[in-house]
């Protein structure tokens, strides 16, 4: 079990992962490990108390509360992309509610990950005109 009470210690990732129930743990590190995978040089730091992921801006976030867990996408309008991929789960705006028993499926994240890696890139290189 992965639960190790730091309560108001949390600085990294791995403190707030060390939090979770293990099948929380499970859907979140995933979550985790394909974001390092693709953007290897994203900084990982906890902002508004969860997990979230700068490159170039905000990337993608992820968290977990009581009755569900959450992928945020840091954007108001990436999740209409994905309207139809999305649609087996309870979205809001620039968020993706799932449990952990029903993950978000690998290549979504990988897709809207990249996407947003895309968003940031273009962002930043207008900004640098």
């Amino acid at each position: 079990m992965h639960q190790i009470k730091l309560k108001n210690r949390i600085n990294t990732v791995t403190d707030y992962l060390n939090e979770q129930p293990d099948n929380v743990y499970t859907a979140l590190e995933n979550i985790r490990q394909i974001i390092k995978f693709l953007v290897p040089g994203a900084e990982e730091t906890i902002s508004y108390k969860v997990p979230s992921y700068k490159y170039k801006g905000m990337l993608v976030g992820f968290g977990a509360a009581k009755n569900h867990c959450s992928f945020f996408v840091m954007s108001s309008t990436l999740l209409n992309d994905f309207k139809d991929e999305v649609k087996d789960f309870k979205t809001s705006t620039g968020t993706i509610r799932f449990s952990p028993d029903k993950p978000i499926p690998n290549d979504l994240i990988t897709k809207i990950v990249m996407a947003r890696l895309a968003e940031n890139e273009a962002k930043h290189k207008r900004n640098e005109k």
